[in-house]
């Protein structure tokens, strides 16, 4: 997976097909996969600044549609487990805490999912719970545009100038 991961990436480096790269990193670590897809936003930005509000929003749109597929994931898995077991397991304590504050919350707990480690698998568990798709993928969306808006401003403030070569 990792080498097609980065012929991938190679295939579509920044200069040559910017857009099409952001959309593609957004959209994959928006699934499970380990990858931050920050960087490609802000080194795009970097290269071209004018390119800032569509680098902004083709990564939250790729990265929204990552997260349906979590949500997906996350429902498919919840139907596969009861069609498996027909009666229900107990959950630990802190699970079962966890899942009242998602139940509580509903969709509106997706704005969390731009969060680092816990955004992309609140994705998937949304799913699980069976919250409404069109809502959380809403709440996603809001949550993941506020991150890449945030993120590539703060870093184009910290790094203003060009780098020496």
């Amino acid at each position: 997976m990792e080498a097609w991961t980065t012929a991938l990436l190679s295939a579509l480096a920044l200069p040559r097909y910017g857009l099409t790269t952001v959309f593609v990193v957004a959209f994959m670590s928006a699934t499970l996969l380990p990858m931050g897809s920050e960087p490609a936003v802000f080194g795009l930005v970097k290269l071209n600044e004018s390119l800032f509000w569509p680098a902004v929003l083709v990564a939250t749109l790729g990265n929204t549609l990552g997260g349906m597929v979590s949500w997906w994931m996350g429902a498919g898995a919840h139907s596969a487990v009861d069609r498996m077991r027909p009666g229900r397991e107990g959950a630990s304590r802190a699970d079962h805490r966890a899942l009242q504050w998602l139940h509580r919350f509903g969709p509106k707990a997706c704005l969390l999912s731009w969060l680092p480690v816990v955004g992309d698998p609140l994705c998937a568990v949304a799913g699980w719970l069976r919250l409404p798709l069109w809502p959380c993928t809403f709440y996603m969306a809001i949550g993941k545009f506020l991150r890449y808006t945030v993120m590539t401003a703060a870093l184009l403030w910290v790094f203003p100038q060009e780098w020496p070569v």
